[in-house]
């Protein structure tokens, strides 16, 4: 009962700031980028919120904390140092001060800008389209097991509730009404991630015995030969962490500062969210061999259903006031990603395609509406996918990372650091990146996708600067354009 109740003022309230947020949004920066004056805290829950989601504490916690055991505390290591807190150092500044200079408000607009190429704009436009919104189906998958187990309520009845209230703060609000709630929803993240933790912990005897225990079951429930090799995890990890740098959704919370002294203070909290955050959902997952042999593991088809055993550990073992606070913390993560996804691919249509394309003269308060309307349409096809799992995008999702990052980090990247990078290059690293990751996702097989996408992300970097090397060099006035005060 009191799950009901906090999770219907949850809510209440995250339709309250969507319609505060609907009074500062007037502008399509305004709706997309908060008009760039958001500041520190804000700006890395907003961060932190968008790289966790409900798929990180239901099926990847679940299924990385039993199949890697301990080792599982490598990924939330490489979330907080690389891609959080590096990605902020190095990528941050020079995003803000390049996107501004160049008037540009999504990745292929700034990509389209600083290489002087249309052709590249709509490949990376598509490119985002076509994985990132089946990536916020998987999303919606998650929190739909999620009430479906905790709160006993259909799983497609579930996914109506949450995609009405998504569809609502983020059409109403924008960028500003996201952020806002991102930072509510960080607060809840970080007091449910300590308190579950806590409990798990006392509930297993103690930090001491429970590493030993987690240590000594690992060995005897998962067989040495099947225990994941250093590549694995490495390639687990660099997917995961540097992955990041080159997501839309994550690099669009550069764009949107409010200048450069919010970096580093930004940095700095972005990476402790990221380390509570990270630290909860894997070492959680870990202690499933503490709370479970295999044969009572939850069972779908045969085979182990990672989606529903980090639901059964908590409903299992905590309080139902504990486990309310929890529930809470899951949707706060799944939600604001949830935004952040489906803000940057209306945006692809909107800004990238139709405004940029086909109406380049659309007027100020057409394209803000066009970009609700596509916001609203992007949440129902989302709720499609999520409710009839079709196989080609279930493979769509498992791609979604490589694919994009593979794509465009590299061109992003360089484009930022390199004055040299040409628009053949930046192009050539694009398809490079598209072809390798689908390529070795078919020819390795979905159990090695980490490495399939680390792979996807690393021959960009070197077949950008080859292709630049060996094609005309930039126009020098994109170049001092860009590069203006930097």
């Amino acid at each position: 009962m009191i799950g009901i109740i906090l999770l219907s003022i949850f809510l209440i309230g995250m339709v309250a700031i969507g319609i505060w947020g609907m009074k500062k949004t007037t502008t399509m920066s305004d709706f997309f980028l908060g008009g760039r004056t958001i500041g520190p805290w804000i700006s890395a829950f907003a961060y932190g919120t968008t790289y966790f989601s409900a798929v990180i504490f239901i099926g990847f916690a679940g299924s990385q904390g039993w199949g890697f055991g301990l080792n599982a505390l490598w990924i939330a290591l490489g979330n907080a140092f690389i891609g959080s807190c590096l990605a902020w150092l190095v990528l941050a500044r020079r995003t803000r001060t390049m996107t501004h200079n160049l008037n540009t408000m999504t990745m292929p607009e700034f990509l389209c800008e600083r290489f002087g190429s249309k052709a590249l704009k709509i490949t990376c436009a598509l490119i985002i389209f076509i994985f990132l919104v089946p990536y916020s189906a998987s999303v919606f998958k998650g929190l739909g097991h999620l009430f479906e187990v905790n709160f006993h309520i259909n799983y497609d009845t579930a996914l109506i509730i949450m995609i009405g209230i998504t569809g609502i703060y983020l059409i109403l609000g924008g960028y500003f009404a996201v952020t806002m709630t991102d930072f509510i929803q960080g607060f809840i993240m970080i007091i449910g991630s300590i308190t579950m933790i806590l409990v798990l912990v006392y509930k297993g005897g103690g930090i001491s015995k429970v590493i030993e225990d987690i240590t000594v079951n690992y060995a005897k429930h998962i067989p040495l030969a099947k225990q994941p090799s250093i590549i694995t995890i490495i390639s687990l990890v660099f997917m995961t962490s540097f992955g990041t740098w080159g997501l839309p959704q994550m690099v669009q919370k550069f764009y949107a500062i409010k200048n450069d002294k919010v970096i580093i203070r930004a940095a700095f909290i972005t990476t402790c969210f990221a380390l509570i955050i990270g630290f909860a959902a894997y070492f959680s997952g870990s202690m499933t061999h503490i709370f479970f042999e295999p044969s009572t593991l939850p069972q779908a088809a045969g085979k182990i259903d990672f989606d529903k055993v980090i639901p059964t550990l908590l409903t299992t073992h905590l309080p139902e006031t504990l486990m309310a606070i929890i529930l809470l913390l899951i949707l706060s993560a799944s939600m604001s990603t949830l935004a952040s996804l489906i803000l940057v691919s209306s945006s692809v249509i909107t800004i990238d395609i139709y405004q940029g394309f086909i109406n380049p003269s659309i007027s100020k308060k057409n394209s803000l509406l066009m970009i609700r309307v596509l916001s609203g349409v992007f949440i129902i096809f989302s709720l499609i996918v999520a409710k009839f799992k079709i196989a080609i995008i279930v493979t769509l999702m498992s791609l979604s990372w490589g694919a994009v990052a593979g794509s465009l980090m590299a061109p992003y990247f360089y484009g930022l650091f390199w004055k040299r990078t040409t628009k053949i290059g930046a192009f050539a690293g694009v398809i490079a990146g598209l072809i390798t990751s689908i390529t070795l996702y078919f020819t390795l097989g979905a159990k090695n996708a980490p490495l399939s996408a680390s792979i996807a992300m690393v021959v960009p970097f070197i077949i950008v600067p080859v292709f630049s090397l060996l094609t005309k060099r930039p126009d020098e006035k994109i170049i001092k354009k860009a590069f203006e005060n930097i």
